[in-house]
């Protein structure tokens, strides 16, 4: 990957449909047969939470090659408190160009665009072999759970990130995905039809 051969920029409305079909391409079968993400994007960009300041393309030869965006939510902290944190994702680069650095460069980039914007800390699922090299760790190092977890169950993949250093010190509670990341299967496979058809596969390691 050369550093130079792509561009970071903002979403713009005419990026839209090419964004949702980057999204739809990218987790195509990985997490279950067929995908949501381009679903959620879609909804998430009208959500009160959606913070448009971070809602970011890669941009290569002048095509879409990668996507990230961050919504706030909170902490329900044990001592009362709300604290304000971000989550991210979906992230996605185009299937023919993953685990080649553009993943990391889009998300050490969006990192620090969070942190130069003021936010304090990033939660949200993802795998650790991944992410950890983005300076994530497990958000139960942080005293934190994830909403509605059984205690005891695998947390493996709850991440957190601290962008303000200390910004979590003495906080424990819980953390709350936004509402807008719920939606219906009915409404996916609605929205589904307006993009070209693909085979929806079983495989192995997926969790859905």
């Amino acid at each position: 990957m050369n550093t130079n051969d792509y561009t970071i920029r903002l979403e713009r409305a005419e990026d839209y449909r090419e964004v949702e079909n980057l999204v739809r391409e990218s987790f195509w079968n990985v997490y279950r047969p067929g995908c949501s993400e381009h679903y959620v994007i879609h909804v998430l960009r009208d959500d009160p939470a959606f913070i448009k300041e971070l809602d970011l393309v890669m941009e290569q030869d002048g095509r879409l090659i990668g996507q990230n965006m961050f919504m706030k939510t909170i902490i329900e902290a044990d001592d009362g408190r709300t604290i304000p944190v971000l989550t991210m994702g979906p992230i996605g680069i185009t299937p023919e160009l993953k685990r080649k650095g553009y993943g990391k460069a889009l998300l050490d980039y969006s990192l620090e665009k969070a942190e130069g914007l003021g936010y304090g800390a990033v939660l949200f699922e993802g795998d650790i072999g991944f992410y950890g090299k983005c300076g994530f760790t497990y958000a139960r190092e942080f005293g934190l759970r994830y909403h509605d977890l059984p205690e005891g169950a695998d947390d493996s993949f709850f991440l957190c990130k601290e962008l303000i250093p200390g910004y979590l010190d003495g906080v424990t509670g819980v953390y709350q995905t936004p509402q807008g990341y719920y939606v219906e299967d009915s409404d996916v496979e609605a929205f589904d039809k307006g993009f070209p058809p693909k085979q929806k596969l079983k495989l192995p390691g997926q969790i859905f």
